[in-house]
């Protein structure tokens, strides 16, 4: 699936679109950013309620190519600028961490 595809499975909305539309591998959910340090791959998309640029920055250090910001949390114009200057998408979903999670890792099931 294309990075573009997110807006349509999680239902979302594109928040920052300069990006390259490339693959999304797989997906990461959590809200602590250490962990995804830790556990996240390059490609995974990351799914989670953590609205603020220090989320950019550690998409950016594991190689996720967009963020999914989850329950239409309020995103800082920092936040913004900051997946901008990364290059990575970042989408707004009124859905859960769950529900944007399972029909990722169904989609990617296929």
């Amino acid at each position: 699936m294309l990075t573009s595809e997110l807006e349509a499975l999680a239902k979302a909305r594109t928040i920052q679109a300069e990006y390259v539309d490339g693959p999304i591998a797989g997906g990461y959910t959590s809200d602590l950013l250490s962990d995804v340090m830790a556990h996240a791959k390059t490609g995974d998309a990351l799914i989670t309620i953590q609205a603020h640029k220090n989320t950019v920055a550690v998409a950016g250090l594991v190689g996720a190519p967009a963020i999914v910001l989850c329950n239409d949390r309020p995103i800082p114009g920092d936040m913004v600028e900051a997946a901008r200057e990364e290059g990575i998408a970042l989408f707004s979903t009124p859905m859960s961490q769950f529900e944007v999670s399972g029909r990722l890792w169904k989609a990617l099931e296929a």
